[in-house]
């Protein structure tokens, strides 16, 4: 694994570099999809993107979890979480990756 980290400034300029909109078009561009994809999963909404993946957001029930210090039982409030499903494009792009950076051997 690498340390790397792609951030949003790099992806504007990914998108700067492939599409040819100008450094503030691309950076909006990407700012509005980001946006699109954030209010539809706030809403509840699935987001899918075919060969990437999608988002869903799920909802967990209230439980009792315990304090591992004290033994205390204390209650967990409900939430809801944010779930990625990697597209099988995708999951074979990394282990592809991964099997490269190995030299071939699994």
């Amino acid at each position: 694994m690498t340390d790397k980290t792609i951030t949003r400034a790099q992806l504007s300029e990914a998108v700067y570099q492939e599409v040819g909109l100008s450094r503030n078009e691309s950076a909006d561009l990407l700012e509005a999809v980001l946006d699109e994809i954030s209010g539809a999963l706030a809403k509840g909404d699935a987001v899918k993107i075919s060969s990437f993946g999608s988002f869903s957001v799920r909802s967990k029930g209230q439980r009792i979890g315990r304090n591992p210090k004290t033994g205390e039982e204390v209650p967990i409030t409900p939430r809801r979480v944010l779930v990625f499903r990697p597209s099988q494009l995708l999951k074979k792009k990394i282990n592809d990756g991964m099997a490269a950076k190995r030299g071939g051997a699994k």
